[in-house]
């Protein structure tokens, strides 16, 4: 019997709404829980996520039976859901995210890059790292309508 078989690895990231910084320390941890447990349910497996305040990190697998923008779409609608119900009633993501490519041979990379986001961003800006993701990838992008 014929198999479709894949293996696509994503670098999912996107912010809060004008990049207020809403998550906190105290659900931190349960959302990480809750969009992995989302995302399994979709087919995709998490190998690491980080919530900054004001913005979040995922490397996951893409399902073959979805597209990116259904799972962004399923993770956002979700996740939102679920922090409003922890008390924080005016959260929302932002409309746009970015979705990076990952190599099998860079995960340990991405992985690593992820795990030191608090360290990192003592350092850079969210504004400057999304700007040196789309150069890495080499994404034309208008500064007018990647924030808000």
């Amino acid at each position: 019997m014929p198999q479709s078989l894949a293996k696509i690895y994503i670098h999912c990231v996107f912010s809060t709404k004008k990049r207020i910084p809403l998550i906190i320390d105290a659900v931190r941890k349960d959302l990480h829980s809750y969009i992995i447990g989302t995302l399994a349910n979709l087919g995709s497996y998490v190998y690491e996520i980080y919530a900054n305040p004001d913005h979040i990190h995922v490397l996951c697998t893409l399902p073959r039976t979805i597209t990116v923008a259904e799972l962004i779409s399923k993770m956002k609608t979700s996740s939102s859901k679920w922090i409003k119900k922890q008390g924080i009633k005016n959260f929302s993501w932002q409309d746009g995210y970015g979705v990076f490519s990952v190599s099998s041979s860079k995960l340990k990379v991405v992985e690593n890059y992820i795990m030191n986001q608090a360290e990192h961003h003592g350092k850079l800006s969210f504004k400057d790292e999304l700007r040196d993701f789309f150069k890495e990838y080499k994404v034309e992008y208008d500064e007018q309508y990647v924030w808000d």
